[in-house]
């Protein structure tokens, strides 16, 4: 069971890592300031090594709520592409969502760290039905700015030991590029 930890839409909030112990986390160096955050970690019993590999090879979509809401999402996008749109969805309903293939929807693995973290990127506009999804490269997410009309999103997973077995964390920092995009995304980040 996922405990949610906090969600906030603090515009230029400054950094905070969620394992705290003064060890700066990928998320940390990748998007430093950002409009929102949300939080979650869950207890698991095995070791932090066995954590990471079923993190890295675990199917997101397994359950049919993730699998419908994974659709739902995809569905603008999918409707403006007619019959080949509707095709792709069904073919992709049927498959693996791992960290590897959140690549084939515009996410990039940004930086890893195994066994204990790994942080995927994506950015666009993740607001209109298409997305306009143009992920840079991990440096990118360092040294340069949120194109104007934008939204910077990082997505980290960690993993710690814990007693006997381990605690896996995962936090999601979306940062905008201004405050007309904010206006934009802030309904959808409230929907999802």
């Amino acid at each position: 069971m996922w405990v949610r930890g906090e969600r906030h839409a603090t515009h230029n909030r400054a950094a905070a890592s969620l394992q705290g112990f003064g060890k700066q986390m990928l998320i940390d160096e990748l998007l430093p300031s950002y409009d929102v955050s949300e939080r979650h970690r869950i207890a698991v019993r095995a070791t932090p090594a066995v954590t990471y590999a079923a993190l890295r090879e675990a199917d997101l979509a397994e359950s049919s709520l993730a699998r419908a809401l994974l659709a739902l999402r995809a569905m603008p996008g999918t409707l403006s592409k007619g019959m080949a749109g509707i095709r792709e969805l069904r073919k992709s309903g049927h498959s693996s969502v791992t960290l590897d293939t959140f690549q084939d929807r515009g996410f990039k693995i940004l930086a890893e760290n195994p066994p204990q973290e790994i942080a995927i990127g994506l950015e666009g506009k993740f607001w209109v039905p298409s997305g306009a999804l143009v992920t840079p490269v991990a440096e990118a997410f360092k040294t340069t700015a949120v194109p104007k009309g934008t939204a910077r999103a990082v997505w980290n997973f960690s993993v710690v030991a814990m007693g006997e077995g381990s605690e896996l964390a995962t936090e999601t920092r979306v940062l905008c590029a201004d405050a007309a995009t904010r206006r934009r995304f802030l309904p959808y980040w409230a929907l999802i």
